[in-house]
């Protein structure tokens, strides 16, 4: 399972002033909002799973998580991911679970272990009729500073395509070698960035 952007995303000159995400199950308004970032649930494995099919096997040729692994997840960590809704349509999201490892092992495709410190970032994916807009650059913008207000969270891991490199690079993450998780016949870059300075922004800002 893979953290990806499935095409080069073109950030955005001066991204939104975040939000924390709304917590799972919280009661929403009658009205759809027209923009709304919000933690998913098991409920939106469906929306989640049918953007990632059609980003990664077109690409790759297979998914990093599959529906069951999807609902999985958003059981058992649904705080540690975040979708962009439009009128409450789905048309972007990331997922992660915690990590106890400095690295990443074919172990921790399957694994979340809530003692750990390491938000592994698994998946970023962006509908395809949203492309090339920027979203896939403000998602992840708003999901770290997110993840920074997270007190058991201290540093962020994930493994991407080398082109992509670049890309995760602008948010602070550096690269530490190949990675030891393989999907078919692909292999992946391996990055990881503290979270300590969105943690210690959050706290001298007074939020």
């Amino acid at each position: 399972m893979s953290t990806q952007s499935t095409s080069p995303l073109e950030p955005e000159a001066s991204p939104p002033q975040p939000g924390i995400p709304k917590a799972p199950g919280r009661q929403r308004s009658h009205t759809l909002p027209a923009s709304e970032f919000r933690c998913l649930t098991p409920e939106d494995a469906t929306s989640v799973f049918e953007i990632e099919r059609e980003a990664f096997i077109s690409v790759l040729g297979i998914c990093p998580l599959y529906l069951d692994e999807i609902k999985h997840f958003l059981t058992l960590c649904p705080e540690l991911s975040m979708g962009w809704f439009q009128e409450g349509r789905l048309v972007a999201f990331i997922m992660a679970s915690l990590w106890d490892q400095e690295r990443l092992t074919q172990e921790s495709m399957k694994l979340h272990r809530p003692g750990g410190r390491t938000a592994h970032l698994r998946a970023l994916a962006v509908h395809h009729t949203f492309r090339g807009q920027g979203k896939g650059f403000i998602l992840m913008w708003r999901f770290l500073r997110y993840l920074g207000g997270q007190p058991t969270v201290r540093r962020a891991v994930l493994m991407c395509e080398d082109r992509l490199v670049p890309f995760y690079q602008k948010f602070g993450f550096s690269l530490v070698g190949r990675c030891a998780i393989k999907l078919g016949s692909y292999t992946f870059s391996e990055l990881q960035r503290s979270m300590r300075d969105h943690a210690s922004r959050r706290r001298n800002s007074g939020c």
